[in-house]
Parts: C-alpha cells; structure tokens; sequence
C-alpha cells in the first residue's frame, strides 16, 4: 500500500471516530426533553447533566494532549474507543440524574481522547495543507451532528422507540473506527517529528498570542457548541422543532468544511475567524427575534459563522505557534469544551428566569467580542507568510 493510501486510510477512520464524538452531541440534545419528563429535571439541572461531557471532554484533551507526544497517537486512539464503550453502556441503562451524568463523564472523555489523538494525527499526515485537511476532518462533526439529529427525529418522533436504542446506535459507528485503526501504525506527532523539545513546546503554549487565542476559543466554543447543545429548549417558543434546526444548521456546516480550501486561499485563517465571528452574531441576533420558517433562515446566517470556528481556531494555532505541537492543539480543545461546560448551566438558568428568546440574545454578545479580537488579528496578519511544518509522510508506516 503506497504512502497516499495509508495517509488517507488513517485519516477516514480518524473521521469516523468523530462521527461518534458528534452524533453523541445530536443525542444528548434529542435526550433533553427526556430528562426533562422521564427524569424530573428543571433546565439548570440539564445543564449540570450534560456539563461532564465537556469537562470531560477538556480533562481527556488536558491530559492527553501531552501523552501523544509521549505515548503515541495510537494508545490515545484507544483509549478513546474503550472510554466511549463504557460511557455508552453506562448511559444506556441510566434511570436518573447520577447515572446519567457518570455515562456522560465517560462520553467527554472518549471525545475528548479523540480530538487530543486525531487533530495531531491530521496535522502530521497534511503538514503542507493543515488548515484544509483539518476543516475536512471537522467536517464529520457537524456531519456526525445532522445524522444523529435525523436518525433521532426517525426513531423517537416518527416510530417512537425508546431512547435507549437511540443511544445504541453509537455502538454502530464506534466498531467501525475500531476496526479501521486495529494493526495500523500511526506516524509519529508532528512536534516529535520537528524535533521541538518540551521547552519550546512550554514557552509556544505561554506565549501572548496563545494565550490570546485560548481567551477566544472560550467564546468560539460557547458560540457554536452551546447554543447546539440547547437548541431544543432555546428554540421552543418559535414553532419549529429545534432537531430540525439542528440538522440544519451541520448540514450547512459540514457542507461549508468540505469546501474549506478555496475559502483558505482567499481569507486565510483570520479572515475566516472575522467572517465568522460577524456571521454568527448577526444569526444569533436574527435568531432571538425570529419565529415560523423565518428561523430557517436565521439559522442559516449562523451556521455560515460558526462553520469554521473550531478548525479554524485549531488551524491557527498549528500554522503559527507550530512548536506548541498535540499540547497546544488539546489545550485549545479543552479550553473550549470546558467553556461550554460552563455556558450550559448558565443558559439554564436563564431559560429557567425568562426565555430562549432572550438568552439568544445574551449568547449573541460572546462572537460581538470575537469581531473586534480578530479585526485586529486580521490587520496585523495580513499578508504574512505563515510557518509550514516539516513533512512526516516518511513516518506512516
């Protein structure tokens, strides 16, 4: 098997990988109004529920993004798997509020070991084409959204199956991906590859511009992820049912990451974070005010600004802080998981005192914040030459 089919092979199961990381989000969401009826819970208390996904999430990026320097992307790899097996089954036969949560906790770490192993892995394989590859690679998170969503509007509101196979599902996409990395050899991280000693890597991670971004990718994630993950209840004064809008919504975003590489060419990575910072305030904005098929396309215009958030943010740090290598790239997605383990039970709590309406409307301050940070990133970036890793496709063996 030549070098381009096995750099590609890895990368496919790398996205199904986060096919399971995604529809988790798109079940959760579905399972709110089931916590809400079966479970008894107010809104501030599904927040709390669903928040160990997040932190979860950070915890698994925190700790593994400096063990795949170490370990290898291959043990994370698993780790992953095994951490989304139990947390599955846990959730599976949950009856309330605890064991709900401690299926939850496993789900966060899983995804989180999949985004700490996968985005260095997609790094390392592209090094030439990191801010395209890894749009590519996300492009599953929003597609993994959009399948889970439609398949729980299938089986809960048109056949009304029991949540619990909703849930089972996940085991669909999680045996695939173990099957695609079981006896592959993964390359090593790109840091490793460069040979940047845990010095660099310390000062790259400390540095203003990092700290800057970390700063923003609190707002970015809250932007996007939390508004998705309550979109049912934020929503569910307009009329339209909010699974809809969420399949909506990542399929205009997973479609916007496939083709990422000619937006690449013409905006370059902080252009794209000012578009969509403008984008996704207007469409939160439009959104607070909107009822009927007119929040259709509201949430277009938002999904058109947070499309490229994530890979984006994640992108920019691998272009222009290389040497802060998997550690850098994890702690940008912890940070920002952990920011939405924050926002949830926030929102609640605002949904609790007024409405959906009105907390759209407070969310919408968040990317008002991004425009003006990434203006100034965008003015003082403009035209620069960005810094390209070394080529590691000698290392996929």
């Amino acid at each position: 098997m030549n070098q381009t089919i096995k750099k590609y092979a890895l990368f496919n199961a790398s996205c199904l990988a986060l096919i399971v990381t995604s529809m988790t989000f798109a079940v959760r969401a579905k399972l709110e109004g089931v916590l809400e009826t079966d479970f008894q819970l107010s809104s501030t208390e599904i927040g709390l529920a669903f928040a160990p996904a997040f932190w979860g999430f950070t915890l698994a990026m925190i700790i593994g993004g400096p063990l795949v320097d170490y370990f290898g992307i291959k043990k994370i790899v698993w780790m992953a798997f095994f951490s989304h097996l139990i947390g599955i089954v846990l959730t599976i036969f949950s009856t309330e509020f605890y064991s709900f949560f401690l299926g939850t906790m496993f789900i966060g770490i899983g995804n989180g070991m999949v985004e700490a192993a996968c985005n260095p892995l997609v790094a390392s394989l592209f090094p030439e084409n990191k801010t395209k590859m890894l749009n590519r690679f996300h492009v599953w998170f929003p597609g993994g959204i959009v399948i889970g969503s439609l398949i729980g509007y299938f089986m809960m509101d048109m056949l009304s199956l029991p949540w619990q196979a909703l849930v089972a599902v996940l085991f669909i996409p999680l045996v695939l991906y173990g099957v695609l990395f079981m006896g592959k050899d993964l390359p090593k991280t790109e840091r490793v590859a460069m040979g940047v000693s845990n010095k660099q890597m310390w000062k790259a991670v400390v540095s203003p511009l990092f700290l800057l971004m970390g700063f923003c990718m609190l707002l970015t994630a809250s932007t996007e992820l939390g508004t998705n993950q309550r979109i049912e209840s934020l929503l569910s004064e307009t009329g339209v049912s909010g699974i809809l809008i969420l399949a909506f919504v990542n399929g205009i975003m997973a479609i916007g990451r496939g083709f990422a590489g000619p937006v690449v060419k013409k905006l370059d990575t902080t252009g794209m974070l000012l578009f969509s910072a403008v984008f996704s305030c207007l469409g939160l904005i439009w959104l607070s005010n909107a009822s009927g098929v007119i929040v259709f396309a509201a949430a277009f215009v938002f999904a058109i600004g947070i499309t490229y958030f994530w890979p984006t943010m994640l992108s920019f740090v691998a272009e222009r802080i290389p040497e802060s290598g998997a550690l850098g790239l994890s702690l940008m997605g912890g940070l920002g998981m952990f920011s939405v383990s924050i926002v949830l039970p926030v929102m609640g709590s605002f949904m609790d005192a007024d409405s959906g309406a009105s907390t759209l409307s407070y969310v919408a301050i968040l990317p008002a914040i991004l425009t003006v940070i990434f203006f100034f990133l965008f003015m003082k970036f403009k035209g620069n030459k960005i810094q390209r890793g070394v080529e590691v496709e000698k290392s996929v063996s």
